[in-house]
Parts: structure tokens; sequence; C-alpha cells
């Protein structure tokens, strides 16, 4: 993990404390979303991403409690809402996006990713 915190970090021009929350909030969307499968063999590979992935989650609530906090948390859109109020900007998450996903095929091989992207509408563009 701490090689890709550490490529995210220099890619998308963050501390090491965003970037590791960054990669756990997508992280927590992918595992989600995707328990089983190729998500789940990356988490099984990958040192320290469902610690990552669970941090994330354990500290964003965002007032997910109600229904519109819930709705706005969840999908790619929250994902999107959890990254800007780190402070990161849309060409930020594309480079954090695409810095994940190369990460992930050196770990479980690229046609592994692309189901992964294949399996949730619009992930491809983070790609």
């Amino acid at each position: 993990m701490d090689e890709l915190i550490e490529r995210v970090s220099a890619a998308i021009g963050v501390d090491a404390g965003v970037a590791k929350t960054a990669i756990g909030h997508v992280l927590a969307f992918l595992q989600k979303e995707l328990p089983e499968g190729p998500v789940a063999e990356f988490f099984d590979k990958a040192p320290g991403a469902r610690e990552a992935a669970d941090e994330a989650s354990a500290g964003a609530d965002g007032g997910a409690g109600s229904l519109l906090g819930g709705l706005l948390n969840s999908g790619l859109m929250g994902v999107a809402t959890k990254l800007n109020a780190l402070g990161l900007d849309m060409g930020q998450i594309q480079k954090l996006g695409h810095e994940i996903f190369g990460y992930a095929k050196t770990v479980i091989g690229e046609e592994k990713v692309k189901e992964i992207a294949n399996s949730i509408p619009g992930l491809s563009q983070f790609m």
C-alpha cells in the first residue's frame, strides 16, 4: 500500500495522509459495490488495502444517516463528493483513478481490472 500511496501523492500533488484517505474512499466504494470477484482478490493480494477502505468508511459518515445524506454519499457521485471534501478537483480525481487502477493491474491483472470497470457504469472514465 505504501507504493500506491507514494504514487498517488506524487501524481496528484498531496501529502501521504490525503493520498491514503483518497485511496481508502475509492477502495471502500469498490468493496461496497463489488464485494466478490476481482475486487475481493485485490483486497486479498494488496497489503493494507482492506485497512485503508475500512478507515475511510469509518471516518466518512458525512450525515449518511439521513435519507438525503445516504443518497448524496452513494455511487460514484458519493465518492466524488468525499474526494472533493479532501480538496481534490476533477483532474486530481481522474489521476487518482488512473494510479489506483494502474496499481490494481499489477496486482490482479488487466483483464480483472477491465471486469471491475465494466461492472460499474461510469467507472471507466477514471481508468
